[in-house]
């Protein structure tokens, strides 16, 4: 191809680019101050005058033009003696329009779909009592009567107090109104009532009795807690009634009164109680406790005595010495031989009497594996009463070999030792 070609190709491609920047141009004006104002006034003008969806949807494109101006528009910068100058303005008539905008729109049946199911995952989270869930059968019935109605159908729903029939009624309904394909413009109306409808059906659900609505003594009350009273003069009452039921054995009574009354009063005595009791019903909810280093819960898992709670309690033993004297006193109640080993590293504790817990807990458990550990601590401890600790766990233990291991102490420096020696050398009487 000739030079003369190729100049040609040259000129025609800057023509196209001159073409397109002109196309640009005209696509993407700078428009005034004035002529942005005069843009804001008239999708402004739009919007109060949009009737329809397609109404609403033509003013937010027309906004995103607008804002596609602002965005190119070179507008002054403020004053020094003010805070924001025309573009700031603008930027907020804009939010504004559009805040508005949002506002028109709707309501959908997507928006009653979301709101009744909401209302329907709160019946179901949510405690109620029994007056509470005959409140919420009428709103739900009432809700899914207005569903019917404004659907022109039978749900086939059957509504009762229970949460489970409650919470699956406005389910039903819900999924019926999101079914129904319901035009926002052509069904506006129905739309409108099913709104209406799922605001009475929030606001009996509002209105219904939870139990967090009640005092601790209706909620008590409601649970027969003071049903035990002959009367109410006993001062004061859930003392009373505590005592009651630790009589009867029922520590789920106590554990209720535990977890309702906000009272150091009332949580001593209940603690107190439990550890009397050492119910096995208590075992779940001491060892939770125990696992916030609660001495009281530590104390009630050696009482009941189950194997369950050993792990908790082992959490303890090399802790300091307010934790590791209960914790070693729990695990030799407890009485498993997997506490063995954990137990008798604490006979080189530094703390002279958990030295003895540990000693005595290993007593209680009663392995033969703590024979030679118990000897060594009888002969060398500096600590007279921890040696008598680990006299009498020989003389709990009781094998031949543990027996001997004290018996050779009867002229010991200290009584308690001669004392648990004496006893060991003793022969058991024959039997009858």
């Amino acid at each position: 191809m000739s030079d003369e070609g190729e100049d040609s190709d040259v000129e025609s491609e800057a023509a196209d680019a001159e073409d397109e920047t002109a196309d640009e141009e005209a696509v993407e004006p700078v428009l005034s101050e004035d002529e942005l104002d005069a843009e804001f006034d008239q999708a402004e003008s739009d919007l109060d005058a949009a009737e329809t969806e397609a109404d609403l949807d033509d003013v937010e494109t027309a906004l995103d033009d607008v804002e596609g101006h602002l965005e190119r528009a070179d507008l002054p910068d403020p004053d020094d003696d003010e805070e924001d100058g025309p573009r700031a303005a603008f930027e907020d008539r804009l939010s504004e329009l559009r805040a508005d905008l949002e506002a028109e729109r709707g309501p959908y049946a997507e928006d009653v779909v979301e709101d009744a199911s909401a209302a329907g995952t709160t019946v179901e989270d949510t405690e109620w009592t029994d007056a509470g869930r005959d409140e919420l059968a009428d709103a739900v019935e009432t809700f899914v009567a207005d569903v019917e109605a404004a659907l022109g159908t039978d749900l086939g729903v059957t509504v009762t107090p229970a949460v489970e029939d409650l919470a699956g009624a406005i389910e039903d309904a819900a999924v019926a109104v999101g079914e129904a394909g319901l035009d926002p413009d052509a069904d506006a109306e129905t739309v409108a009532d099913l709104v209406a409808a799922t605001e009475a059906l929030e606001a009996g659900v509002a209105d219904a009795e939870e139990w967090d609505d009640l005092t601790t003594r209706e909620q008590l009350q409601a649970q027969g807690y003071y049903e035990v009273l002959d009367h109410r003069k006993d001062y004061p009452p859930e003392w009373h009634a505590l005592k009651v039921w630790e009589k009867r054995n029922r520590a789920d009574m106590v554990l209720l009164a535990l977890d309702s009354f906000e009272s150091n009063f009332m949580e001593e005595h209940c603690l107190d109680a439990l550890v009397r009791m050492g119910h096995p019903d208590s075992l779940d909810a001491m060892t939770d406790r125990a696992g916030r280093r609660d001495e009281d819960a530590i104390r009630i898992l050696g009482k009941i005595g189950h194997e369950d709670g050993l792990d908790a309690v082992l959490e303890y033993v090399d802790s300091d010495p307010g934790l590791a004297k209960p914790a070693l006193t729990a695990a030799g109640e407890i009485g498993s031989e997997e506490a063995t080993q954990d137990v008798a590293n604490q006979l080189a504790a530094d703390d002279a009497s958990v030295r003895s817990r540990a000693a005595r807990a290993l007593g209680l458990i009663g392995d033969a594996r703590a024979i030679d550990p118990l000897a060594d601590v009888l002969d060398g401890d500096d600590a007279d009463e921890v040696r008598a600790s680990a006299a009498w766990a020989l003389n709990r233990i009781g094998t031949e070999r543990a027996l001997d291991a004290v018996a050779e102490y009867a002229d010991d420096r200290s009584y308690l030792v001669q004392s648990e020696a004496e006893k060991a050398g003793t022969e058991p009487e024959p039997a009858a």
